[in-house]
């Protein structure tokens, strides 16, 4: 499974395929040096997830390891209510669903049918709202755009693909201060 990607990952290279290249560089060091106020809130409110304790229902499963061979992709859900065959992502702060963010959320719906789990909706969980917000489960149409982002994602080559440098979105960035495409201060400082 080395070779399979992080489905956290899909998000990240969407925003800036470059950030991943940081994120390993940086990410066996002090995580101060570089996260940022919304990426620390994210963390602490993801532990209810990740300790297994922010529901007694023994119906909802947390926080397993999901995989597709299929796909080449290997993560993490949040959430799988079994009473529901619902799978649930948890985000903090949802301002706007980004297509990475869905990306996400297909490939861990694929993994969830390839194990063999049956999966009848699919949704994000804004946890700062309380607030669902479902997702049509993907179609074979998505499924094949899935597929294409994920096969670009497994062609990127660092060094022979140019970095587009957006002001807005570097600046957004909690890499921004360290890269060393950029010359901008992010608006977490």
């Amino acid at each position: 499974m080395d070779d399979y990607i992080a489905i956290a990952t899909l998000n990240d290279y969407i925003f800036c395929p470059y950030s991943i290249y940081l994120h390993n560089v940086y990410m066996d060091t002090d995580e101060g040096m570089y996260k940022a106020t919304p990426q620390i809130k994210g963390t602490l409110v993801h532990e209810g997830v990740d300790h297994k304790t922010s529901s007694t229902k023994k119906t909802d499963i947390f926080s397993i390891h999901v995989y597709s061979d299929t796909l080449g992709v290997s993560g993490k859900i949040d959430v799988y209510k079994t009473d529901k065959k619902q799978l649930i992502e948890r985000k903090n702060n949802l301002k706007q669903i980004f297509r990475g963010q869905i990306y996400q959320l297909w490939a861990q719906y694929y993994c969830m049918i390839e194990m063999g789990y049956e999966v009848k909706s699919i949704c994000f969980y804004e946890i700062s709202t309380h607030k669902t917000i479902h997702v049509p489960i993907p179609s074979e149409k998505d499924r094949t755009e899935l597929v294409l982002f994920i096969n670009k994602f497994r062609n990127y080559k660092p060094s022979e693909d140019v970095i587009t440098v957006n002001p807005n979105k570097c600046s957004h960035c909690i890499y921004c201060n360290l890269c060393d495409k950029t010359d901008f201060n992010n608006v977490y400082t």
